[in-house]
């Protein structure tokens, strides 16, 4: 090769950029949290297996709720990937519309776990007791949906803020993939329910 053309080289371009840092961070931290989540539903598995008197889901849940509950994250997560395509397209309008639709998904999730908190409170499933069987039961069930239940407030709170950054025109086309790093926490988050409720409720 010649030496002009060495000097005309143009430099290679590195493959990592902040949006790619962004990612890689947030696919790091989800995993540690799945390995947490995992760890959480296989301890829920030991102790039900060990137990002789453990209850039969559907008898002491409100399934029905929880099925409800369910569906609104799955919905959530659907506004979540409208709202992410409206701001690749321009739309901050679309954007904010869906990311808004999204967080009142969120919000009206941690309602619902609030009222079935309250409710097998008042019917004595608690961290300490449990008139319908193994007390374990109750310290498994808070501990774990009340885990999730800190990650989605936690979602609401991120994506809030990444609404009011694309009000204001912070976020917006440019640097979309900001919305992107939070759409992966919170599809996360809704995939982890599911398990959850698989486990927890149904089985």
């Amino acid at each position: 090769m010649s030496d002009a053309a060495t000097l005309h080289r143009e430099p290679a371009e590195s493959p990592l950029t902040p949006e790619s840092w962004g990612k890689l961070g947030m696919w790091i931290f989800l995993c540690g949290d799945a390995m947490t989540f995992g760890t959480l539903i296989v301890t829920f598995g030991i102790m039900r297996m060990a137990a002789v008197d453990w209850p039969v889901p559907s008898e002491v849940l409100g399934i029905n709720l929880t099925a409800f509950m369910t569906f609104l994250l799955i919905c959530s997560s659907v506004t979540m990937v409208l709202s992410l395509a409206g701001i690749k397209r321009g739309n901050q309008r679309e954007f904010a519309k869906f990311l808004l639709l999204t967080i009142l998904g969120g919000v009206a999730f941690l309602g619902c776990q609030v009222y079935e908190w309250t409710h097998l409170i008042h019917e004595g499933v608690t961290i300490s007791a449990n008139k319908f069987g193994s007390p374990v039961f109750g310290d498994t069930f808070y501990i774990m949906t009340g885990f999730h239940g800190m990650h989605v407030f936690g979602g609401v709170v991120y994506l809030a803020v990444i609404l009011v950054g694309g009000l204001t025109g912070r976020i917006n086309q440019d640097n979309a993939s900001v919305v992107e790093i939070a759409g992966l926490y919170w599809h996360f988050v809704d995939l982890v329910w599911i398990l959850i409720f698989t486990f927890v409720y149904l089985l």
